[in-house]
C-alpha cells in the first residue's frame, strides 16, 4: 500500500502543480495582457476558447475516459487499447475540424458580433484558428494522457511547463509586440500547442497508429459515449453565458465577464488538490456507515475550507483587479464573488458525483446536468439585459444550485448520508455576515478600506471556533498540525484499504482544466 500512495503522491503532485503553475503565470501575465488588449478582444478570444473545449468534448465520443478505464483492464492489450483510441480521436477530431471550416463564417456571426471587431480582424479568421484549436487541443489531452497512464510524473510536468513558457513567448511576441489582439491569443495558444502535439507524436510513434481495431473501438464507444451528453450540458453553463452575454450586450462585456472568471478561478488551487485526493479515499471505505458518516465531515470542512477563499475574493475583489489588470477591465470585479461561489458549487457537485459512482448509477448525471443547463439558459436571458454580466453570474450560481440539488435527491435515495447542515449553515452565515458587514460599512478603495477587509477575511476561522463550529476532534486536529508526521500517518491509515469501486472525474472537467493548461 505504502508503494501506491507514494504512485499516487508523486503523480498527484505533478499534475496539479502543472495547472497551477499555468494559473499562477497566467495571473502574473494579466497586467501585461489587459493593457495591450481591448476587452473586445479578451472577450472574442474567451468565447472561441470555450467552443473549442465544448466542441473537444463532442468530437471525442468519451475515447479518453475509455482509455483511463480500459488501458488497465486484464483482458486488453494496452498497446492496442492506445493504438485504437489515438486513431480514433485523430480522425474524429481531424474530421470535425474539416467539417466546420467552411462555415467560419456563419459560426462567426453566432458566436461574434463582427460589427465590435477592429477593421483589420476577421471573424472567419479567428473562427478558423479556432477550429484548428479544436484537433490541438484533442491531441494535447491524448498525448498527456500517455504520461499518466504510465505515469511519468516528471515527463507530464516538463512538458506542461515548456509548452507554458513557448506559449507565453510567443503570446507576448504576438499581442505586445504586434499589436495582433484576439488573434495573438488564439495563435499563441495552439501555434505552441501543435508544435509540442507533433513532437509528442513523433516521440510515440511506435505506439501510435491511424489504423483502429474497430472491435475493440465499438468497446470503447459503448463505455465512454454515454458520458458525453451529460458532460457537454454540463460544461455548456461555461460557454452559454458567454453566449449570451455577446448576443445581448456585445463583445467588450463578454471580455469583462471572462476576465471575471479568470480571477476567480483561485478556488481552484483549493479544488484541484481535493478532487485528486478525494475518489481514492471516498472509494477506500467499504463499510458503508463510516463512508457515511466520512462523507459528510469531509463535504462539512471542504466548504469550510472553500468558503473561507470564496469569502476573501468577494472582500478584495476590487483590490485584486486593481493590481493586475488595467482600468479598462475594473467593472470585472463585479462578477468575481459569484463566479468563484460557483466555482465551489461546482466541486460540491464533483464530489456527489463521487458519492453517486459509489451506486454504480452514474447515468444520473444526465438529468441533473440538462436541468441546469436549461434553468441556465432561461435565467441568463432574463437577468443579463436588465443586470449585466451580473445578471450571468447569478444565472451560473443558481445553475449550480439546481444540479446539486438534483444530485443531492438521487445520491440520498441511493446512498443517504447524514450531512452536518448545523454547520454548514453557521460557514454560510458567517461568510455573509463578513461580506455584508464589508459592503455596508467599509470602504471599497484605500489603504483603510484594504486593511479592514483584509481583517475581516482573516476573521474567519476566529469567528468560526467562536460559534463552536469546530468539534472536539477537529481542534485536536488542528493541535497535531504542528506535527506533520503524525498527520500523514492519519492519512495513510484512512487509505489502507484498495479502492472499492471504479470511479471518475468527469471528462468536462479534465478537458477544461487541459485547455487552461494549453493556454496557460
Amino acid at each position: 500500500m505504502s508503494g501506491y500512495l507514494r504512485r499516487l503522491a508523486t503523480t498527484g503532485a505533478a499534475y496539479t502543480a502543472a495547472s497551477i503553475l499555468s494559473k499562477v503565470i497566467a495571473v502574473a501575465l494579466l497586467p501585461l495582457y489587459t493593457r495591450y488588449l481591448t476587452p473586445e478582444d479578451y472577450g472574442a478570444a474567451e468565447i472561441l476558447f470555450a467552443a473549442v473545449v465544448t466542441a473537444s468534448i463532442i468530437v471525442r465520443f468519451g475515447l479518453i475516459e475509455a482509455i483511463l478505464r480500459f488501458y488497465y483492464l486484464p483482458d486488453e492489450d494496452p498497446e492496442r487499447v492506445v493504438s485504437s483510441t489515438f486513431a480514433g480521436l485523430f480522425w474524429l477530431s481531424t474530421l470535425g475540424a474539416l467539417i466546420a471550416l467552411p462555415f467560419a463564417g456563419p459560426l462567426s456571426e453566432l458566436l461574434l458580433d463582427p460589427s465590435e471587431l477592429p477593421p483589420d480582424v476577421s471573424g472567419p479568421g479567428l473562427v478558423r484558428i479556432a477550429i484548428g484549436g479544436l484537433w490541438v487541443l484533442t491531441m494535447w489531452e491524448f498525448m498527456l494522457t500517455l504520461f499518466r497512464l504510465e505515469e511519468r510524473a516528471r515527463a507530464y510536468f516538463l512538458t506542461t511547463l515548456l509548452n507554458v513558457c513557448a506559449a507565453i513567448a510567443l503570446t507576448v511576441v504576438l499581442v505586445v509586440g504586434l499589436d495582433e489582439g484576439a488573434r495573438g491569443l488564439l495563435l499563441g495558444s495552439y501555434a505552441t500547442g501543435a508544435a509540442f502535439v507533433l513532437v509528442l507524436i513523433v516521440l510515440q510513434r511506435r505506439r501510435l497508429s491511424l489504423w483502429f481495431d474497430p472491435a475493440l473501438l465499438r468497446r470503447l464507444f459503448r463505455f465512454g459515449l454515454p458520458t458525453m451528453p451529460a458532460e457537454v450540458s454540463l460544461y455548456g453553463l461555461n460557454f452559454v453565458d458567454r453566449l449570451i452575454i455577446v448576443r445581448s450586450l456585445g463583445l467588450r462585456e463578454a471580455g469583462l465577464y471572462s476576465l471575471g472568471v479568470k480571477f476567480a478561478q483561485a478556488v481552484n488551487v483549493l479544488v484541484r488538490g481535493f478532487q485528486l485526493a478525494w475518489p481514492p479515499l471516498a472509494y477506500s471505505i467499504r463499510d458503508d456507515g463510516e463512508a457515511r458518516r466520512v462523507y459528510a465531515v469531509v463535504v462539512t470542512l471542504f466548504v469550510a475550507g472553500c468558503a473561507w477563499v470564496v469569502a476573501g475574493m468577494w472582500l478584495l475583489s476590487r483590490w485584486i483587479v486593481r493590481a493586475l489588470a488595467a482600468p479598462k477591465f475594473f467593472d470585472s470585479f463585479e462578477v468575481i464573488g459569484l463566479i468563484s461561489t460557483a466555482v465551489t458549487l461546482y466541486a460540491l457537485y464533483l464530489v456527489l458525483v463521487v458519492i453517486l459512482g459509489r451506486t454504480g448509477r452514474t447515468e444520473l448525471n444526465l438529468p441533473a446536468a440538462i436541468g441546469a443547463l436549461v434553468v441556465n439558459v432561461i435565467l441568463n436571458l432574463v437577468l443579463v439585459p436588465p443586470l449585466g454580466i451580473v445578471g450571468a453570474g447569478l444565472a451560473l450560481v443558481a445553475s449550480y444550485l439546481v444540479v446539486l440539488g438534483l444530485m443531492y435527491a438521487f445520491t440520498q435515495r441511493l446512498f443517504p448520508v447524514p450531512y452536518e447542515w448545523g454547520r454548514l449553515l453557521r460557514v454560510v452565515l458567517t461568510v455573509a455576515a463578513l461580506v455584508g458587514l464589508a459592503e455596508l460599512l467599509v470602504a471599497t478603495e484605500g489603504a483603510a478600506g484594504l486593511l479592514l477587509r483584509v481583517a475581516l477575511f482573516a476573521a474567519y476561522p476566529l469567528v468560526l471556533l467562536a460559534t463552536g463550529f469546530f468539534s472536539d476532534e477537529e481542534r485536536g486536529w488542528l493541535a497535531r498540525l504542528r506535527h506533520p508526521g503524525a498527520v500523514m500517518a492519519g492519512l495513510a491509515s484512512l487509505r489502507a484499504q484498495p479502492p472499492a469501486v471504479d470511479g471518475r472525474i468527469p471528462e468536462a472537467y479534465e478537458v477544461e482544466r487541459m485547455d487552461e493548461d494549453l493556454r496557460t
